[in-house]
């Protein structure tokens, strides 16, 4: 049995797992920090914090005791997001045909995220790809983030699926931790900064080095 056959469908993370937004995110990480006057934080340290929430992403850089200064670290981010975030997302180039080859073989597409719904949406739109999704799921959308599973809970019910006929490709433990608490199957990509080796406690039922395996994954082999 092909192991196409075991789900209808397929949920993606959105930064580091169909594209790469870390520019424009470092950028605003660090545009934040200088605003409210704390150390500034070296790039790659930034973009390791790429899938967490916001708030997560300061005490992570900045540390707990600041942890109070969420909201303005939040606003500000916001702020300079608005000038550099979609100008610099790149989409990888197999997501695109990834994401058509799945819709072709009657799969549910939708994506879940941290980053907020509308600039995944003003991506997608820019790029001419807004009908590869059926679904989007962000920031916005929920109250408690990854790995909280509420945001995948959204995706099922907006797809009218149960948590035992979709499939969750991410590339951080987040991703990892909220298929988990959700119940849903979980794939994971190494096209972020997440070894392999660390996916290893959430049981994943492949770790592939991008999206671009998925399919040659799903037609492939026995369950």
């Amino acid at each position: 049995m092909a192991r196409r056959s075991l789900w209808r469908v397929t949920l993606f993370d959105f930064d580091y797992t169909l594209a790469d937004s870390s520019a424009g995110a470092v950028d605003c990480m660090r545009y934040a920090l200088a605003e409210l006057g704390l150390p500034d934080v070296d790039p790659a340290a930034c973009a390791r914090t790429m899938g967490l929430s916001l708030p997560a992403t300061l005490v992570a850089l900045a540390g707990e005791e600041q942890a109070h200064l969420a909201p303005e670290f939040t606003r500000l981010f916001m702020q300079r997001a608005d000038i550099v975030m979609v100008p610099r997302t790149v989409v990888f180039v197999d997501a695109p045909p990834t994401l058509a080859a799945l819709g072709q073989m009657g799969y549910r597409r939708a994506i879940v995220s941290t980053k907020y719904r509308f600039r995944i949406e003003e991506v997608l739109a820019r790029d001419g790809l807004a009908d590869l999704v059926e679904a989007i799921v962000g920031g916005e959308d929920v109250a408690a983030h990854k790995p909280a599973p509420d945001a995948l809970y959204v995706a099922l019910e907006r797809l009218g699926a149960r948590a035992d006929e979709a499939l969750y490709v991410g590339d951080s433990l987040v991703d990892a931790q909220a298929a988990q608490a959700a119940g849903v199957a979980f794939v994971a990509v190494t096209s972020g900064h997440t070894p392999a080796e660390a996916f290893g406690p959430y049981g994943p039922l492949a770790v592939l080095g991008g999206v671009g395996e998925l399919l040659a994954w799903l037609g492939d082999g026995a369950a």
